[in-house]
C-alpha cells in the first residue's frame, strides 16, 4: 500500500522541494487548502498497482515554477513532477509539426549538411 502523505513528500523531497513549497492545491473545478490535503493524505493509503487509479487523476500540487500531476498507466499510478520549460533563445523555421514515431522537433527538422548548405546558397542567391 501506498500512502499519499508519504508519496509526495518523497516526490518533492526527490526535486528539492518541500511541502511548505507549494502554493495551491486543485483539482479541475475547485482548490483545496493545504492543510485539508495534508490531513487527508495522511489517512490516504491506496494501491498503486495496476487495477485502477484511486487517487482524483486531476489533482495538481502546484509551486513557483512546478507542479506535481497524477500519471497513470493501466492503473498503476503516481506523481509526475513537470517545471515551466527554460525558454530557448534561437528561433528557427520549421517545416514539420508531424511524422515518424515518438520524434522530438528538431529530428523533423534537421537537414542534412548538402540541404542546409544549399539552403543557404539559395538564400545568397535571393539576397543578391
Amino acid at each position: 500500500m501506498t500512502n499519499l502523505w508519504e508519496e509526495t513528500l518523497e516526490v518533492l523531497r526527490d526535486h528539492g522541494k518541500t511541502f511548505e513549497d507549494v502554493r495551491y492545491i486543485q483539482g479541475s473545478d475547485f482548490k483545496i487548502t493545504k492543510e485539508n490535503f495534508e490531513r487527508l493524505a495522511k489517512q490516504a493509503n491506496y494501491h498503486s498497482g495496476y487495477g485502477a487509479a484511486h487517487v482524483p487523476t486531476d489533482l495538481v500540487i502546484v509551486g513557483k515554477g512546478w507542479w506535481l500531476e497524477r500519471g497513470e498507466y493501466d492503473g498503476s499510478e503516481w506523481w509526475d513532477f513537470k517545471e515551466i520549460p527554460k525558454q530557448i533563445n534561437e528561433t528557427r523555421s520549421i517545416s514539420c509539426l508531424v511524422g515518424g514515431m515518438w520524434p522530438r522537433l528538431k529530428e523533423l527538422n534537421t537537414i542534412d549538411p548538402m540541404q542546409e548548405r544549399l539552403e543557404e546558397m539559395r538564400k545568397e542567391h535571393t539576397i543578391e
